[in-house]
């Protein structure tokens, strides 16, 4: 990069305050375009207003509960919309996959890997025609940060911008591979004492567990961290430890044979609302969004009927 500095850039307009109204413009009426945004159209009128300040002059003139645009706001929204028309270009160039017709998904890491990402060729496979751009959150956090559709996150947003909705009760239960059960015997919770514990980040700390099940003063053998579900669920299968983990994300190692679920009986097994589906500002129904909402909370009701009922 070039150190010396170039030609300073005139101030600009608030971006916020060009988008309400391009989008005003466009729809020719302020609620249409707060639809659009999803905002509400009194916000649209304060952004606009606030852009008509920073100018010095007005854009609409307002009578009688409508807004007409002026002469000036007539010129200023064709450029405007040719300025914008370029950034979308140039934005088209350079990340194809944030354009219209493309579903961006965002999902804790352990869920995109051990359930999402095996099963989106069964979305794809439905659903000609749409692309889908799948990222991962490190954590809920992130949400502010990131470009998305609709996303899953462990535990519910802080944020009260985004519309969030329970969707999967989770049920944790210890797991570890046949080999280590039988070598350590782990035939009851007392057992426990003699194993490796295996700790991820997820809804219920092994402390929490066992205390819940009534057996808050076990000491087991050795401990191990790790910080996501899918490196806690292969060191189970490895024959590392046990792991309190999903049922949901250890059902195809349970499957398969490569890990088992210990100590049978409801009272053993605690339930959480973990996980979140979230939706951004302006949802719409009838949309890619709401087939791929369909298609998911159908899998996730399907998958529990299959493996835990």
């Amino acid at each position: 990069m070039n150190s010396t500095a170039g030609p300073k850039r005139p101030r600009l307009p608030p971006l916020k305050a060009l988008l309400a109204f391009d989008a005003a413009c466009r729809h020719g009426s302020f609620s249409q375009g707060a639809e659009e945004l999803g905002v509400t159209p009194s916000a649209v009128s304060h952004q606009i207003q606030q852009l008509e300040d920073f100018l010095g002059i007005p854009l609409f003139q307002r009578h009688a509960g409508r807004a007409v645009l002026t002469n000036t706001g007539q010129s200023f929204s064709r450029d405007i919309d040719h300025a914008l028309g370029l950034i979308a270009e140039a934005t088209r160039r350079a990340a194809p996959q944030s354009q219209i017709g493309h579903l961006v998904i965002a999902s804790g890491p352990s869920f995109a890997a051990k359930w999402l990402q095996p099963r989106l060729p069964q979305f794809l496979a439905a659903n000609p025609g749409v692309a889908v751009r799948l990222s991962t959150l490190s954590d809920r956090g992130d949400l502010d940060n990131v470009r998305f559709d609709i996303a899953i996150s462990y535990g519910r947003p802080a944020s009260p911008q985004w519309h969030a909705e329970p969707l999967l009760i989770e049920r944790l239960r210890p797991f570890c591979s046949p080999q280590l059960a039988e070598s350590l015997g782990l035939k009851t919770v007392d057992d426990l004492a003699g194993a490796t514990l295996i700790h991820s980040v997820n809804a219920l700390t092994w402390a929490e567990y066992l205390r819940t099940i009534g057996y808050e003063g076990l000491k087991p053998a050795n401990e191990l961290w790790l910080d996501r579900s899918t490196m806690a669920i292969d060191a189970a299968v490895a024959g590392m430890g046990v792991v309190l983990e999903s049922e949901l994300l250890t059902a195809r190692e349970v499957h398969d044979g490569k890990l088992i679920p210990l100590y049978e009986g409801e009272a053993l097994q605690v339930e959480t609302t973990s996980y979140f589906l979230v939706k951004p500002p302006g949802y719409r129904h009838g949309t890619q969004i709401a087939a791929f909402e369909k298609w998911l909370r159908n899998g996730i009701a399907d998958e529990r009927k299959v493996w835990f009922q």
